[in-house]
């Protein structure tokens, strides 16, 4: 893995540090309605603080495209976030200029303040010089809490690191260390699951997987368009039908690699799509043809633990099935529970990530029984894809 500065490299006391947090939480009627991050986050604040540090939060929230809306300010996260760090956040209605840089002075050791939506300013996502250098004038050292914004190049998440001293926080250094055990020196056998509805969207994904990991389980909707590659007759199932060269393509390049594809061996499959409507067990090429595959079957799943038992370490993204709506829960439900007892039981090292999986084992209930979960959506799944992430890339050191 790459080296990077991290809190251990760093002496806060009396350092005015401009940390990089992602504060883009779910809101609904101006509730925050998950603080995942807002609890990932603390631990970092809280240490730099207690050091003595000037800790100066700022982060992105939703996408007000350069302008100031209402709806999107930070302001109302300065409440969870005091709560989470159990203790007074101060909030300045900008993220550069003179109101900015004098509330940055302002601070005291130990003091924390909470800048305002940095896309307020269109030169955020421009990368623009000009803002990366506004935010600069804030502080003494830049550090980056934001794994989940690093594949961005922005202004708060590359420019700024380039004219600042930069370090990795806490939460970003846990991601980096998870990914790098996950794919870059993994204990093996390597083992990943990777669901979700098509290929188009993650053929990097399984590209760079073949080359890299000793098993790769293919499931969700996405194992319906191998499975007709093949030449099996899906009914009715979801699948890509302009996506079959390419998915032969995968399974010949996971061949040439020596990396073994399981692909289902059974389905659930239904003639709807919905909560608790009946179902059928039938193997891949017996599917009816009024009838669609939402699940894969006992079978496959039996085969999955077997795979899982051999597996030193396995990185998940996606589930098998259509998890939101019962019975089609039930393959990624049995087998995250298998993962987290391995996990505990036998020294699994098991890294997940991406938003359909974090909620599908939340779902499960196993989510704190994983070596380790990303909060990250689109920078773990670039990651895994093999993509430099500027927001990484710029914490690095010769």
């Amino acid at each position: 893995m790459p080296r990077f500065r991290t809190l251990d490299d760093l002496s806060p006391q009396g350092k005015r540090i401009l940390l990089r947090a992602d504060l883009n939480l779910p809101v609904k009627d101006g509730v925050i309605t998950d603080r995942t991050r807002i609890d990932r986050l603390a631990p970092t604040i809280k240490e730099l603080a207690d050091k003595g540090g000037r800790v100066i939060v700022c982060s992105h929230f939703d996408r007000p495209k350069g302008k100031r809306v209402p709806e999107m300010s930070l302001q109302p996260m300065v409440a969870a976030l005091s709560a989470a760090l159990d203790r007074p956040v101060a909030f300045v209605d900008d993220c550069v200029g003179p109101a900015a840089e004098a509330a940055a002075a302002a601070l005291k050791d130990g003091e924390v303040l909470l800048l305002e939506n940095t896309r307020y300013h269109a030169g955020e996502e421009k990368n623009d010089p000009a803002l990366s250098a506004g935010l600069a004038r804030l502080a003494d050292v830049y550090v980056n809490d934001a794994f989940s914004a690093a594949h961005r190049a922005h202004a708060s998440t590359e420019g700024v690191a380039r004219l600042l001293p930069a370090y990795a926080g806490r939460l970003m250094q846990a991601e980096l260390e998870a990914l790098d055990a996950a794919l870059g020196t993994p204990a093996r056998p390597l083992m990943a699951i990777v669901g979700g509805a098509k290929v188009s969207t993650k053929l990097d994904l399984l590209g760079n997987l073949t080359r890299k990991v000793d098993v790769l389980v293919i499931g969700g909707a996405m194992a319906n368009t191998f499975l007709a590659a093949q030449g099996h007759a899906m009914g009715k199932s979801l699948q890509e039908a302009g996506m079959y060269d390419t998915a032969r393509e995968i399974l010949a390049g996971a061949a040439a690699a020596n990396c073994e594809i399981i692909l289902p061996t059974d389905l659930v499959v239904a003639s709807a799509f919905a909560a608790h409507v009946p179902t059928k067990e039938v193997g891949v090429d017996a599917v009816p043809a009024d009838m669609m595959a939402l699940d894969v079957g006992p079978d496959t799943v039996a085969m999955i633990e077997s795979r899982l038992r051999q597996a030193s370490t396995l990185v998940w993204n996606g589930p098998l099935g259509a998890f939101e709506t019962p019975p089609f829960d039930a393959a990624t439900v049995a087998i995250a529970q298998s993962v987290a007892g391995l996990t505990q039981s036998a020294g699994l090292k098991s890294i997940g990530g991406g938003g359909d999986t974090v909620s599908a084992l939340k779902h499960a209930g196993v989510a704190d029984r994983m070596t380790y979960i990303s909060a990250a959506g689109g920078a773990f799944l670039e990651w895994l894809e093999g993509k430099t992430l500027p927001g990484v890339a710029a914490l690095e050191t010769a």
